[in-house]
């Protein structure tokens, strides 16, 4: 599978409450569940007005099918080519 950044235009996503963020994990995860071997959700991160969610993907159709299910919106999908950090420079 490749992985995926997607970002997500969400008004207020970073001001979420703890019960909204269970639900929308939980709607999330329903809709995974569907696409049972097609997708993984690793993480997201939610900032301001967006939230920028990291994918494990067949392909970017399987990203907006979840989009589609979820009702979560799919702004931009980036598949990610190659990942760097602090130890990269050794």
């Amino acid at each position: 599978m490749k992985k995926y950044v997607i970002e997500r235009d969400v008004p207020g996503t970073g001001g979420t409450s703890v019960e909204d963020l269970r639900g929308a994990a939980g709607t999330s995860n329903e809709a995974l569940a569907k696409l049972a071997g097609k997708i993984q959700w690793q993480h997201s991160y939610l900032a301001g007005d967006k939230t920028f969610c990291v994918y494990l993907a067949e392909d970017e159709a399987a990203i907006r099918e979840h989009s589609d299910l979820s009702g979560f919106p799919a702004n931009s999908i980036t598949e990610v080519k190659a990942i760097i950090d602090p130890t990269t420079a050794n």
